[in-house]
């Protein structure tokens, strides 16, 4: 299956920069069974594989899907909690010639119904319960409605009595193929790394159901490549998933860039804080990828009390991260922040260097990757002058095909040479880009534009705040206010005036101090990805104030 949006031109451009290579990731695996066979590759609470063992329960998973006869660039979901098959699932799909789309757990029947139905999947790989749900009666169902979905897997090694006809286990597959691996075939299968689709990815939106966006390999070893370098990854590294793999926070740094040098990686398959600060002490590690509702968990345990000498940096994304939680998780982790910028469906854009100063690394998103473009644009659509403020677009090797199989969306968000916008209202300083907030999320004040993440900033060096959000009130008089979302740390109290005292000695312009504060429990988030859902803030404001 072909690619939407890339054209031979674009192909020969990113190809002759020497940004897009013929590498996929299953050629990792393989050259390191070749070259690290013994190392430790993927690492759960129930299975320890090296890398030649990876290599080889790879090609038999795949080996076994095709003498199923599953056809090349069928469609296929791997619904996976972090777990060592989980990752040899997606490393299989690809080798098989598979295009795997692999779904966050927390996906229920709605969202899967809406994905079956666009891509017409021909296979699932689930587990049979987690987290005490049962995915395999939610699958059974779903088969009843689409019948393009033939075939089960599960990652346990004993199928259920009630399992649909057909229903295999994925670890008994691997094992019954080891033997049987027929590496002619799967070599014949390979994807293009360039025009062939080979990944589809969800959406994190807060509004409707997740779109699907379509990937060849190219721009995502592109992208694992730069990441390697901006985080001076190597084979010595041991890499942690504590965020989802299905998600960027922690997929960027263990599914696609450990394996492109060699690195092993540790899988938490349920988020616990101290079963994720005993796993690193145990496994050594160096990296670990988190969104920042992890990090907050993890500080209300006696962090000292682990060994975490070896840890090297701390990935996080998937939300916005305040500086003060940073400084507290560099302090208390012994490990350097690092953050950066980019989204599912627009492309990976720009990222800090472990190496960066704290500042930087703290209150920036870093320089932008190797190849992409940058333009700031003014609410005229012109280019803004320098040092001002505008609206991110960018090109580069490192943006997907577009949206699955819809050319009409996918020409409404990348135009004919390329360009995209992330949306985000950014400035340049320092050679970094430093966000100020999202484009929809600028509230305008009686003519003045007050941008979320200068407000959210001053307020997280508040002593109460653990965390904090600031949306538009709709205001007759000067059409929005800022309204800010707390929440209190442990023990702590807040009021609108103390906020405000505690503004005016930031020296901050008056008419962005925000003119409601609500405490709440809890930040809404949108799904597994740690962002703020601050659609389901303005909604609570609305039903607030119809109840005041």
């Amino acid at each position: 299956m072909k690619v939407l949006r890339y054209t031979q031109a674009m192909v020969d451009e990113f190809v002759r920069a020497g940004y897009w290579t013929n590498e996929t990731f299953y050629d990792s695996y393989d050259r390191n069974a070749r070259e690290l066979p013994d190392q430790e590759a993927l690492v759960d609470s129930q299975h320890r594989v090296t890398w030649r063992e990876a290599r080889d329960l790879v090609d038999a998973i795949a080996t076994g899907w095709v003498e199923a006869g599953i056809p090349k660039s069928a469609r296929i979901v791997i619904q996976a909690p972090n777990s060592v098959y989980g990752f040899l699932a997606r490393a299989a799909a690809e080798r098989a010639g598979l295009i795997s789309m692999t779904a966050f757990a927390t996906l229920r029947q709605n969202e899967l119904e809406d994905i079956l139905e666009k891509t017409q999947a021909e296979v699932a790989v689930i587990p049979a319960v987690f987290r005490g749900f049962d995915y395999l009666a939610m699958y059974r169902d779903l088969m009843v409605r689409f019948p393009s979905l033939r075939r089960l897997y599960l990652f346990d090694d004993v199928v259920p009595d009630n399992a649909p006809d057909g229903t295999k286990s994925l670890t008994r597959t691997a094992h019954h193929y080891l033997g049987r691996i027929d590496r002619a075939t799967l070599n014949k299968r390979r994807f293009d790394p360039f025009l062939d689709v080979a990944l589809l990815t969800t959406t994190s939106g807060t509004t409707g159901l997740p779109k699907l966006v379509e990937w060849p390999l190219a721009p995502r070893v592109c992208t694992s490549k730069g990441r390697i370098d901006l985080w001076a990854l190597t084979k010595d590294d041991v890499t942690m998933a504590i965020a989802p793999h299905a998600g960027g926070a922690a997929g960027t740094l263990t599914y696609f860039a450990a394996p492109l040098c060699g690195a092993k990686t540790v899988m938490l398959e349920d988020f616990n804080p101290e079963v994720a600060l005993q796993t690193m002490a145990r496994e050594k590690v160096t990296a670990i990828g988190v969104v920042p509702t992890h990090l907050v968990r993890m500080l209300e345990k006696n962090v000292e009390a682990y060994d975490l000498s070896s840890l090297r940096f701390i990935r996080s994304a998937g939300g916005y991260l305040s500086p003060q939680l940073a400084r507290e998780a560099e302090a208390r982790f012994g490990a350097v922040i690092t953050s950066d910028l980019g989204t599912q469906d627009k492309g990976s854009v720009s990222g800090c260097r472990v190496s960066d100063p704290g500042e930087l690394r703290r209150l920036t998103v870093g320089q932008m990757l190797p190849g992409n473009e940058v333009k700031l644009l003014g609410e005229d659509g012109q280019i803004v002058p320098p040092n001002e403020p505008g609206v991110l677009w960018f090109r580069g090797p490192h943006s997907p095909a577009g949206y699955y199989r819809d050319p009409v969306m996918t020409a409404e968000v990348f135009d004919a040479d390329g360009w995209c916008t992330t949306e985000d209202v950014v400035k340049f300083d320092q050679g970094c880009l430093w966000i100020l907030g999202r484009q929809k999320d600028v509230i305008i004040r009686g003519g003045q534009n007050i941008y979320p993440a200068e407000v959210e900033g001053l307020m997280n060096e508040h002593p109460s705040v653990a965390a904090v959000a600031v949306v538009a009130m709709p205001d007759t008089e000067y059409g929005e206010r800022a309204c800010a979302f707390v929440v209190l740390r442990q023990g702590q109290s807040l009021t609108l005036e103390s906020l405000k005292d505690f503004l005016s000695t930031k020296k901050v312009a008056k008419f962005k101090w925000p003119e409601r504060l609500e405490c709440i429990d809890v930040m809404p988030t949108v799904g597994d990805s740690g962002k703020v859902d601050k659609k389901a803030l303005r909604t609570q404001l609305t039903a607030t104030a119809q109840l005041a």
